[in-house]
């Protein structure tokens, strides 16, 4: 008897998806609420699973096609084993694949010393699948771009994702740290004529989620009156507080001590002081908010994602803390749910982490304002009178001057700032 596979309801007020990848081929053996596909919504990836144990039939689907709630995308044999069926694989390409089917890869250039060109590696052809141990590695279409321009193999890799899945992350980062072996060569083609130089093209179908966000950003800019005001903060009394408490933190709160927990809780602090940085416009009405409902920046596999820290303003340095891992694993392994990414009242955006020294970062509607962190740099300052060395960070704050007026803004920032110099502030709410 054979199951159907439908779109599961995907929350409030939306009614489609791109499937973004299959994570079961064909033929392959499944298990019951076993993740067999992701789809991607405006906000988030939402995986679906099997309604019933079986074979996987076939995919009604592809990648990068529109499924409306409720549609089919695929068939389950139950009662099937893999070892039986004989349902032939179906042709599941991406865009990208579709991309290269058409047109057929260029010879390498000639080893230095003469002999024939190398073709292009195999091991990543037919659905994105590499033979690892004897068993098929799916891959997504832009962990599998990632491995084609890095020339690695992804059988050895260890992926960090969700069910040891490959992350476009694992990828760089074994080709960067040397830890990746290169793919393994197909048969030498015959002897080709010198070219010049390769020049390459691709199109990739944008995701949902890119979509959205640069429709949400371009709206933000052409809505809001947009502007960014700087100032710089010393880290060096956090750095040393890290430094003296962080053993201690982490051992006590199973959690590590970093920076973004002293970030919220200063920013939460000045957004007390400064309701309108954590107000919205709505219509002809300003909604100042007596919470604070955080939202942060966090990096995955399909971009960034911005979940949202309920009553950060309540919670210690540890709540934050373990609230933000929590965030970054699950936003790793795609499993940050919709509604944890609706509200929010403020955004920090720590852009430090990927070595950015200063940014104007844009405003998450219906947001007015957001907060920009760079990268901790030592510079020379003036410390009475004599010129010193300090680790030193750039801070950007971007708002929507229809509601924040300059004073307002510099404010916050130097609320902030103190905050941060003397973490003491923090403790006796000054």
């Amino acid at each position: 008897m054979a199951t159907e596979v439908k779109v599961p309801t995907l929350g409030e007020s939306i009614t489609e998806a791109t499937l973004g990848q299959w994570l079961k081929q064909p033929g392959e053996a499944v298990k019951a609420d076993e993740p067999i596909a992701s789809l991607e919504t405006d906000k988030v990836a939402v995986e679906v699973n099997a309604p019933a144990a079986g074979v996987l039939a076939e995919h009604v689907a592809g990648e990068g096609d529109t499924v409306e709630v409720g549609a089919i995308i695929a068939r389950i044999q139950e009662g099937a084993s893999a070892s039986t069926s004989a349902t032939p694989a179906v042709e599941d390409r991406t865009a990208v694949g579709k991309a290269e089917a058409a047109e057929p890869p260029a010879p390498a250039a000639a080893p230095a010393g003469g002999g024939a060109p190398q073709a292009a590696p195999a091991a990543y052809g037919n659905h994105g699948e590499a033979e690892a141990g004897g068993s098929a590695q799916t891959l997504s279409p832009s962990v599998r771009r990632a491995v084609l321009e890095h020339g690695v193999d992804p059988s050895r890799i260890k992926g960090s994702g969700k069910d040891g899945r490959l992350t476009k992350d694992d990828v760089i980062a074994a080709a960067k740290g040397g830890t990746a072996v290169a793919a393994p060569a197909a048969a030498a083609a015959p002897a080709a004529p010198a070219a010049g130089p390769q020049r390459k093209e691709e199109r990739v179908r944008m995701t949902r989620l890119r979509q959205t966000v640069a429709k949400r950003l371009k709206d933000a800019q052409n809505t809001a009156a947009l502007l960014t005001t700087f100032n710089d903060v010393d880290m060096t009394a956090v750095i040393e507080a890290r430094a003296k408490y962080k053993d201690l933190f982490e051992k006590k709160h199973g959690v590590r001590l970093g920076f973004m927990g002293f970030f919220v809780k200063a920013a939460c602090q000045a957004l007390k002081d400064i309701p309108g940085v954590n107000g919205q416009i709505q219509g002809d009405e300003i909604v100042y908010h007596d919470y604070a409902d955080i939202s942060v920046a966090v990096s995955a596999p399909q971009g960034l994602v911005v979940p949202v820290i309920r009553d950060a303003d309540q919670l210690s340095v540890a709540g934050i803390e373990k609230t933000i891992g929590d965030f970054g694993k699950r936003a790793k392994d795609g499993t940050l749910k919709m509604e944890e990414m609706k509200g929010g009242t403020f955004t920090i955006s720590n852009g430090g982490v990927f070595g950015s020294l200063m940014s104007t970062p844009i405003i998450n509607p219906p947001q007015s304002a957001v907060l920009g962190l760079h990268r901790i740099e030592e510079r020379p300052v003036v410390r009475d009178g004599q010129v010193v060395v300090r680790p030193m960070m750039y801070l950007a704050l971007s708002y929507d001057h229809r509601l924040i007026d300059g004073r307002e803004a510099v404010t916050f920032l130097v609320a902030l700032k103190n905050a941060i110099e003397d973490p003491t502030r923090l403790l006796i709410d000054l």
